[in-house]
């Protein structure tokens, strides 16, 4: 695939900064120190700037406010890093596409309904009284449990498990290794030991949400554990039993949800957030990464530490106790010269 600069700044909606060049052909995209003659790179963080005006790039993408001098031709765009993702379908090979379809290796239950185009890989198990939506892709060695239910469209990669009755919605995608539906961790102490507690809910999953790798969602004690639509999980997360996430919500790296807690629409977690149970996350809330939440948050409110506060003062405390060691000197200084004082005082009569 190739275009000329003209033609892509067409694709992506932009402004070229000047049409000298705009003729010049482009075959390839590429990060700003990797870029080359015919491929275009995009600019969206100040502190590759340097680098900018050193690559070899035909070609980038920038803001629309961008006014440096480059070598690059330049394209100026609203969302510099979302254009250079459009531009990236369109220079990245054939997506891999699977055949409609169950493998002759695949175990199939009593009374499993399957839609048009559905594409069931090798060694996937599904159990009885399972529904799966047209054109979805269950990946090798995955598993569906008993009577779970998935949409439309979905993505399901290789050893994924669903376990039984949960829901999972339209153009979901799962990837390698997720779980959803395991029990969740609940134990009462009775008679000198841990009494497990029946986890009997589900796992519900909304439409258009993403979970990662290697992600853990537990089902509820009773009820349902819910992650509502839109919602976008990275790897290596746990969400715990009766955990609501709502809608278009970002779940970082290493962040885990304790029990009951929820979490409203539009928030963040950033990577290794740890949330106690029982709690609130108001809508739009950030969470910093590494910082532990013990109580509610309100809506919009950054939190930063541990235990997480008010992104604000928390910086203000860490200051202050940044400033210790020197606080530490001058009081042991000021010590210091009243003892000397004192002894060298004469004594009164």
């Amino acid at each position: 695939m190739e275009f000329t600069v003209q033609e892509i700044a067409a694709l992506v909606g932009g402004q070229l900064v000047s049409e000298a060049g705009s003729d010049q052909k482009i075959h390839g995209v590429a990060a700003i120190s990797e870029a080359d003659a015919g491929e275009i790179t995009f600019f969206g963080n100040a502190k590759y700037l340097a680098q900018l005006k050193a690559s070899k790039a035909t070609a980038a993408l920038v803001p629309t406010d961008f006014a440096e001098d480059i070598p690059a031709l330049a394209i100026r765009v609203a969302n510099p890093s979302l254009a250079f993702a459009h531009l990236l379908q369109k220079f990245a090979p054939e997506p891999i596409r699977f055949r409609p379809g169950v493998h002759p290796t695949a175990v199939l239950g009593q009374g499993v309904i399957l839609g048009e185009g559905v594409s069931i890989q090798p060694f996937v198990v599904i159990e009885d009284g399972v529904q799966i939506g047209a054109n979805t892709m269950i990946g090798a060695h995955g598993y569906v449990g008993h009577e779970a239910r998935l949409g439309q469209d979905c993505y399901l990669a290789t050893r994924v498990t669903v376990g039984a009755r949960c829901q999972v919605g339209s153009r979901v995608i799962i990837h390698s290794g997720a779980v959803l539906g395991s029990d969740g961790f609940g134990f009462e102490f009775a008679g000198g030991k841990h009494v497990k507690i029946p986890q009997t809910g589900i796992v519900q999953v909304d439409d258009d949400v993403e979970i990662g790798a290697n992600t853990t969602i537990d089902r509820a004690r009773f009820g349902r554990t819910w992650i509502q639509e839109g919602t976008k999980i990275d790897n290596l997360v746990q969400i715990a039993h009766n955990v609501s996430v709502g809608k278009h919500c970002i779940i970082v790296s290493q962040a885990g949800v304790s029990g009951s807690t929820k979490l409203g629409s539009y928030v963040t977690l950033a990577g290794q957030v740890g949330v106690v149970g029982h709690i609130e996350v108001g809508d739009q809330a950030i969470i910093a990464a590494k910082s532990g939440v013990s109580k509610s948050v309100p809506p919009k409110q950054v939190q930063f530490g541990y235990p997480a506060k008010e992104i604000q003062e928390q910086k203000e405390q860490l200051a202050c106790i940044a400033r210790l060691p020197k606080l530490y000197a001058r009081v042991k200084k000021l010590e210091q010269v009243s003892d000397s004082q004192r002894k060298s005082s004469p004594p009164e009569s």
